[in-house]
């Protein structure tokens, strides 16, 4: 049975405009729209459009001195820099507000049911952001306000995370710390952006550190090993995804070597713990993806399996 999934996304999110040049780029999203049309499922998704994000859960999940960074003082031109590769410029914004909204809109929606599953198909990205840092080319925590929408429902008494992208999620991580209605299951290569945690993971934590070089023979092996028994344990109600795909073997921002096949895995992976545990719901939020090619490929196997296709 094809499944309803949601595609959530916002013009806006391509206006936020980092200097020529930052991998971190509008591109990223043309060419998933691009490879889901040359594969005709586009037309088959339903489409919503991301609101902005509540001011009100904002300030649940960051300081306000971060808003104030990326909403109230964002510049009329030019760039300004939060960290060493984020910066924000005109546009910003209005993008990093939808971008945490579509996260928002698709947990509203799938635990409404009015659709199935959902893809957020949106940046900057958010997993690195923390309380009150903006960092590694994320605003918001777009996952983590999405969770945090979650929590507050009813019926959702437990949830996990699943993040796959090559670099750890520290900000979701630190957000749910100790939070036992929240599984994080981090996947990342060991020695890349953000520099190691100095105390050990929280007992919400699942993680994997995988060595530069990896294959996916050996991220399949060690998802069986680890993730799966704590997903097992824990039986989410409602399973978020953070998906990055740069750790795909042509993408030079982690030295992984992972194919498309690895990352349908991946998905289809998630989607039988939803299906055993949480009715089948998926909310899936794009976050790191550098090499453009291997993005869509990758993006679009990942859609594609949400769809049941």
């Amino acid at each position: 049975m094809i499944m309803i999934v949601a595609y959530v996304s916002h013009p806006a999110c391509a206006r936020h405009r980092p200097p020529a040049g930052h991998p971190e780029c509008p591109e990223r999203l043309a060419v998933i729209e691009e490879l889901l049309m040359s594969q005709g499922v586009f037309d088959f998704l339903l489409h919503v459009e991301a609101p902005r994000c509540p001011r009100e859960l904002l300030e649940r999940v960051h300081a306000p001195a971060l808003l104030a960074q990326v909403i109230e003082h964002e510049p009329r031109a030019g760039h300004r820099a939060l960290d060493g590769d984020t910066l924000v410029g005109p546009g910003s914004a209005e993008a990093a507000l939808r971008a945490a909204g579509a996260a928002v809109a698709a947990v509203e929606g799938v635990l409404a049911g009015r659709f199935d599953r959902a893809f957020c198909a949106v940046r900057p990205p958010g997993h690195h952001a923390t309380r009150d840092r903006a960092m590694g080319f994320c605003l918001f925590d777009n996952i983590a306000l999405g969770a945090t929408r979650a929590l507050d429902a009813d019926g959702v008494r437990r949830l996990a995370i699943v993040d796959f992208d090559a670099h750890r999620g520290n900000g979701t991580e630190a957000l749910f710390a100790e939070n036992e209605r929240v599984l994080y299951c981090g996947l990342h290569e060991a020695g890349l952006f953000p520099p190691p945690r100095r105390e050990p993971a929280a007992s919400n934590v699942c993680e994997i550190a995988l060595a530069p070089g990896s294959s996916g023979q050996v991220l399949r092996r060690e998802v069986e090993r680890v993730w799966a028994p704590a997903l097992a344990a824990h039986a989410p109600e409602l399973l978020l995804v953070s998906a990055g795909f740069d750790g795909h073997a042509r993408d030079d921002m982690s030295a992984l070597t992972f194919g498309e096949a690895d990352f349908r895995w991946l998905s289809e992976f998630c989607v039988a713990i939803a299906d055993r545990h949480a009715s089948g719901r998926v909310v899936s939020v794009l976050e790191g993806g550098y090499d453009l090619p291997s993005l869509g490929r990758c993006a679009a196997a990942h859609v594609r399996t949400l769809m049941a296709l």
